[in-house]
């Protein structure tokens, strides 16, 4: 039916007319939906899970707590989909799905008997009322920084959508998550809940600061050990032990951990589900074929990600002698970037050259996702990052490349790399697809491309 709809909007209603009743047009859409499959999240209890960062790997985080504890959940995520211990991948390329198949999705889930619903919530979906007959009864906040500026038309219009999200929890006097590290947070805070929960990491906020004055709960995380196959830290007196690496992961549990002390799970089976739980497939994975050097791959598509990933490279020693484990300077970290097209956020661009050539010793610039734009002026405009970086510049001309074929360009990291060596992927992490010009999309696994050119 949304298909439909979708050919009005595109060949019959006109297109200042459209503008103009465009937020009347995604309402209706979406209570139609909500009431074709008869307002199914009336019948779960539902997180939303909303940020710029980490919301995919927190969902999985809190389904697998939950359901693990005896309470069957559903979710629904930019990568998968599922009910109980059901999966599939979400092929959309849409963080929240159309409104019709999103409302059907939590009708399957009541039907076949899920207690919880973990939604993960964009500011696209909230702009286009997505939301909207959503009951939601936890909203979760991860962290915010710049994205989505052209589609929201600024920073401070792209935290208001997000906002949204608590405002609307607020009104059904639900519980909110927070993440007290963050700079943002305190516009999240604002809205009154009936119980918020908080965390801080290695105590950067001091829990005695004003703005947390309301969040009763708030967890303190310390004792953070790093290492290239483990992440350990404390909260109060119990140790957590994850498969998960990099600091930035430390914030997904927490907030996960945060949200099942919300629906009072035990810290034993909480414990449990934090050290049982598998990494997501394209989120800081691993792929290991017996090769001498380390391979990562990983969704990272805007600044503050990447540079999580390639901090989380270095600070787990995964750039190290082969022979004695210890951190050897000799030894490379070899990136592979892109970034996406169809006009979005271009500021970006040159930010993300930046970072590379400050962490990366050889970089190589590629497709992600170009849609219409061309891709060399993407890869272009990556590249006038790399100028900003003085020592770069003198060495520009010997240690990085522009290769448009991804899988050209993968084969070009992988046969760099030498013992000890780091090869980082990003931008793409689990995808199916690749979007090019004339609306198509190319079918990508960029997990199984690696491991072939590997097993050359």
């Amino acid at each position: 039916m949304e298909k439909i709809l979708r050919f009005f909007e595109k060949y019959i209603i006109p297109k200042f007319l459209y503008r103009f009743g465009q937020p009347i047009y995604h309402y209706l859409l979406s209570f139609i939906g909500a009431f074709i499959y008869r307002f199914p999240s009336r019948k779960l209890i539902i997180i939303g899970v909303t940020g710029t960062k980490g919301k995919t790997t927190t969902c999985n985080l809190i389904h697998h707590i939950l359901n693990s504890s005896g309470h069957k959940t559903g979710l629904i995520t930019t990568v998968n989909f599922k009910i109980g211990d059901k999966e599939w991948q979400n092929g959309l390329k849409q963080t929240m799905p159309g409104r019709f198949y999103l409302q059907k999705l939590l009708k399957q889930m009541s039907k076949e008997g899920c207690e919880y619903a973990v939604v993960e919530t964009s500011s696209e979906g909230i702009l286009q009322y997505r939301h909207q007959f959503i009951d939601y009864n936890v909203a979760v906040f991860t962290n915010l920084t710049p994205e989505h500026l052209e589609r929201h038309n600024g920073f401070e219009n792209y935290r208001t959508e997000k906002v949204k999200l608590f405002e609307k929890v607020a009104s059904k006097n639900g519980i909110g998550v927070y993440n007290l590290d963050d700079e943002n947070v305190e516009y999240f805070l604002r809205p009154e809940m009936k119980e918020k929960y908080g965390h801080l990491v290695n105590s950067k906020q001091s829990t005695d600061n004003r703005q947390h004055v309301k969040v009763k709960n708030i967890l303190e995380i310390k004792n953070i050990k790093l290492s290239s196959n483990v992440t350990e830290f404390e909260v109060g007196d119990v140790k957590y032990k994850t498969n998960l690496l990099g600091e930035f992961n430390v914030y997904n549990c927490s907030t996960a951990i945060s949200v099942a002390m919300s629906q009072n799970i035990t810290v034993e089976q909480i414990q449990k589900s934090i050290e049982s739980f598998k990494p997501i497939s394209g989120r800081m994975e691993i792929i290991d074929e017996g090769q001498d050097f380390a391979v990562i791959i990983d969704y990272a598509h805007e600044p503050n990600s990447l540079e999580s990933i390639y901090k989380a490279v270095k600070e787990t020693q995964m750039i190290s002698s082969a022979d004695s484990g210890q951190v050897n300077h000799r030894a490379k970290m070899i990136c592979l970037l892109g970034s996406c097209g169809g006009g979005r956020d271009k500021w970006k661009r040159p930010l993300m050259g930046k970072i590379a050539a400050t962490y990366c010793d050889e970089i190589i610039l590629t497709n992600e996702d170009p849609y219409d734009e061309n891709p060399e002026v993407i890869l272009d405009e990556i590249e006038a990052g790399f100028l900003q970086i003085l020592n770069f510049k003198l060495q520009i001309l010997k240690n990085y490349w522009k290769i448009i074929d991804r899988k050209e360009a993968i084969k070009k990291a992988l046969s760099l790399a030498k013992k000890g060596d780091a090869v980082v992927l990003t931008g793409k992490g689990g995808e199916m697809w690749m979007c090019v010009k004339n609306g198509k999309k190319i079918s990508w696994d960029e997990k199984e491309i690696v491991i072939e050119i590997l097993k050359l």
